[in-house]
């Protein structure tokens, strides 16, 4: 490692010189000089973060700038290795930036789709069963006779009553009505147009008739024929949430598990068990290992000659590379297999297996492959977990292994017990405020559910998964499947009865990003150091957690369709839902505001808060101080098919409080008044409002997310009217 150069600064017991380098900081990182490579992972992610905050797309030319550091820390790492590694540092950072401008240039520009059902052609790609029915996702999709075909993918839920069994190389028809990917929910969450612009997903929708297929079996990315085969085998067999969760676990899909079971796990604690990652690798592999050496140890000559140990090895890679691709190569498997690659190449070679630099290596072979992902919670909350396990290891470890101290017969037992209760503990608290962040959820009963959960599914369920998968091809995977299943069932018994105890899942205002940040910075600081300086992580990992009391979370809220508003006041949602509205985003609301039940506006009188009065036209709502705020139009619904009545003139809530909210457009000047109606919603999105006592704030998605290329373009009227298009109606 070229920071080796420290050393001998740290053997003369002197601070180098030279003007980074100097007192006492100087002397404890040479004593860090090991670890100073570890926060280059820590750059580059600092990087990709840089490239996502702007509100415009950055300039090509930022990305190569941001590299220039890195030829100056060869420049200068011969006379002062401490501004080589500060300017390394700035180059791995450059670095993190440059990868995130290249693949935003790569993808391909968002869909341009029509605004009315179309007959839409195209391969499928991939076959996601659903509680309810099957999604298929579309390679190369039509809609016009003479268009390309698209270079995104598309995905339709086909109808419940559907027939139709397509598979992967399937080229089909059928008629759907197709949007592109959800706006965020609320300026500030999550961004599903990022997150499908790198995926390459370009839109979904639903049918509108039955799936025809025209043509079987042509081209399919690899292993979705085997995945799809493989989920309509195992839900076969076990019906229901246990072949749902069956499936997960051996394809990696879990758009099938109903939603009280998912909610179960997650309430629980135990979601993690259905994310396939580092266990469910380490058992396959582990697995493949074994079998692999008791097979060669029947050939005495060639164990005796060769040895055993490498080529079980190679095997058990071989293993965990299939099983990643069959799982879909999420990120938390690329994290589990790039790990493994490295763990194994170091039990071959004698070395330490469980190190920082194995999660460093893997952090940047998951970056450089999928720099958007370090936004996610998957990447967030793996490599959380596992640093923060890798360095209580590292911790504990002199205390395990005391050579020559005289243990009890109770010793081993007990140290399963402790490190299995330590490792849910580790793990629970570093990704707690990640999940905070996230999904404003608070599991206080993992531990306990994961006492239980993780040794059923290492000692039962996915040997017998294993099992199933080899005996899959000869037709006899149903007794290891059953088998599966009834490990399954246990951790689904758990699952609800320890959702169901008092408190399990407390809900909360999500953790600010910015607040995220500060807490992530110090995790790493409490975990990539090894000398006594690491504690002043706690510091920033305490100021992160404040970061919540200065959160102002929004008095209302106003959905992109236009058909649902909030209110909130004194901890209390109220909800004004007009028809069509949408469950997933007053569910998206109450998470955001940290609540979990929200109270429909009454048609008149006064709610528990005090703040708001309705009456059947509106509902008003005053400011903190009193004076007045808001006020919400309740305007009677026209018929269905017809638009509302045009009215002249301003309406008469102009002027007399700062915003107004409805759900139909206000026509005219309107001064005196901010207005959020049909077409702001039409145009900018979802929009939340701060009654403060400066005056009102509010803030559109637009405004929030910029001009970016996952961004729509603003939206432009018909010819012929001023109206939005009938589809918002």
């Amino acid at each position: 490692m070229w920071f080796r150069s420290l050393a001998p600064m740290r053997e003369a017991g002197r601070p180098a010189s030279g003007p980074f380098a100097t007192g006492r900081i100087a002397a404890i990182l040479a004593a860090e000089q090991g670890r100073l490579a570890l926060w280059l992972p820590v750059a580059v992610a600092a990087g990709i973060l840089l490239y996502f905050l702007p509100r415009f797309e950055p300039p090509d030319w930022w990305g190569y700038a941001a590299l220039a550091p890195a030829p100056l820390a060869l420049w200068l790492r011969p006379r002062f290795p401490l501004a080589a590694w500060t300017m390394a540092l700035l180059g791995a950072a450059g670095l993190g930036f440059a990868l995130t401008s290249w693949h935003a240039a790569q993808a391909p520009p968002p869909l341009d789709l029509p605004r009315t059902p179309v007959v839409l052609g195209g391969t499928v790609a991939e076959t996601d069963l659903l509680p309810g029915g099957v999604r298929i996702t579309l390679s190369g999709a039509r809609w016009e006779p003479d268009m390309p075909p698209a270079r995104r993918l598309v995905r339709v839920r086909l109808r419940a009553d559907d027939r139709a069994r397509p598979g992967p190389g399937d080229r089909v028809a059928i008629r759907a009505l197709v949007r592109l990917p959800s706006p965020p929910a609320y300026p500030g969450a999550w961004d599903f147009q990022r997150a499908a612009y790198f995926e390459g997903v370009g839109g979904s929708g639903f049918a509108l008739g039955p799936l025809e297929i025209l043509d079987r079996g042509g081209a399919a990315p690899p292993l979705s024929a085997t995945r799809a085969r493989i989920e309509a085998r195992v839900t076969g067999i076990l019906p229901g949430a246990v072949g749902a969760v069956a499936a997960a676990l051996l394809t990696g899909g879990q758009s099938a598990i109903p939603p009280a079971e998912m909610q179960a796990m997650r309430d629980s604690g135990l979601a993690h068990l259905l994310s396939v990652s580092g266990l469910h690798i380490a058992i396959v592999m582990g697995l493949a290992f074994g079998a692999v050496r008791a097979v060669l140890a029947l050939w005495p000559g060639f164990a005796l000659r060769w040895g055993t140990r490498p080529f079980a090895a190679i095997a058990a890679l071989a293993m965990g590379f299939f099983f990643m691709l069959l799982t879909g190569s999420q990120v938390p498997m690329q994290r589990s297999f790039l790990m493994a690659v490295l763990v194994t190449l170091a039990l071959l070679a004698g070395r330490r297996a469980l190190s920082p630099r194995v999660l460093a290596f893997a952090a940047l072979g998951v970056m450089a492959l999928q720099p958007a992902a370090l936004l996610g919670p998957s990447f967030q909350m793996s490599f959380a977990a596992v640093m923060a396990l890798i360095a209580g290891y590292e911790a504990a470890r002199p205390w395990f292994s005391r050579p020559g101290t005289p243990r009890p017969w109770w010793w081993r037992p007990a140290l399963v017990v402790i490190g299995s209760v330590a490792t849910s503990a580790i793990a629970g608290a570093a990704t707690t405020p990640f999940g905070l962040h996230h999904f404003g959820r608070l599991q206080l009963y993992g531990v306990a559910a994961n006492a239980l959960a993780v040794p059923l599914t290492s000692l039962l369920v996915m040997p017998a998964g294993m099992a199933a998968l080899a005996l899959l091809p000869f037709g006899l995977e149903a007794w290891p499947l059953r088998l599966m299943g009834w490990g399954i069932g246990g951790i689904l018994a758990v699952a609800r009865e320890v959702a169901g105890w008092p408190g399990a899942a407390l809900a909360t205002a999500p953790l600010p990003a910015e607040g995220l940040a500060l807490l992530s910075f110090g995790l790493c600081w409490l975990c990539l150091w090894r000398t006594r300086w690491r504690l002043l992580g706690l510091l920033a990992i305490a100021a992160g957690l404040v970061a919540w009391q200065f959160v102002r979370l929004p008095d209302a809220m106003a959905s992109a369709d236009g058909r649902l508003f909030a209110l909130q006041s004194g901890g209390q949602v109220f909800l004004e839902r007009r028809p069509g509205a949408s469950r997933f985003i007053g569910d998206s609301w109450l998470r955001g505001l940290g609540d979990t039940e929200a109270t429909p506006l009454p048609e008149e009188g006064e709610p528990a808060a005090a703040r708001i009065r309705c009456r059947p036209e509106a509902c008003t709502m005053a400011a903190p101080d009193g004076a007045p705020g808001l006020i919400l139009l309740r305007p009677p619904m026209p018929p269905r098919g017809q638009r509302a009545p045009f009215e002249r003139g301003p309406n008469p809530a102009c002027g007399q409080v700062p915003v107004i909210l409805s759900p139909e457009p206000v026509r005219g000047d309107c001064r005196g008044s901010e207005v959020v109606d049909r077409f702001s919603v039409w145009r900018d999105g979802a929009h939340a409002v701060w009654l403060e006592p400066a005056g009102p704030r509010v803030l559109s998605d637009r405004a929030w997310r910029g001009d970016r290329p996952w961004v729509p373009p603003r939206p432009l009227p018909r010819p012929r009217t001023q109206e939005p298009p009938a589809e918002m109606e």
